[in-house]
């Protein structure tokens, strides 16, 4: 049984291009639209990572961190920002919602690949 990461993101053609590469190293993959589509997913299943957008309609990305954190399966379950957002204030907010790396856009799938294998969930 191989891990599972949860891409959260509104843009269907990123979580397709993230999904695919997640996919090729061996990873299970499911997808929310935005964080209100994410969480309601998140029904208790295992999930060892979650990479998150931070612009989203109805949910963004620091809101859902937020609200997992909230959540006691999911609290442990460490979140990568992917991001266009590179300014700090953006990071420390996201840093202090619980998310554990920031990714910005465009960004190459080794890169993505690299922390996803530092930070996912034994």
């Amino acid at each position: 049984m191989g891990k599972t990461i949860m891409i959260v993101d509104d843009s269907a053609s990123l979580r397709q291009v993230v999904g695919i590469a997640l996919k090729g190293a061996g990873y299970e993959v499911l997808e929310g639209c935005d964080g209100k589509d994410a969480l309601a997913k998140l029904d208790g299943r295992k999930v060892h990572l979650i990479i998150s957008d931070v612009n989203m309609p109805n949910m963004d990305g620091i809101s859902f961190v937020k609200a997992l954190k909230q959540l006691p399966a999911y609290r442990f379950t460490p979140v990568i920002m992917l991001t266009t957002e590179a300014g700090d204030d953006k990071k420390r907010e996201g840093q202090a919602a619980g998310a554990k790396a920031w990714v910005v856009k465009p960004f190459q799938p080794p890169q993505m690949l690299n922390a996803v294998s530092k930070l996912i969930l034994p």
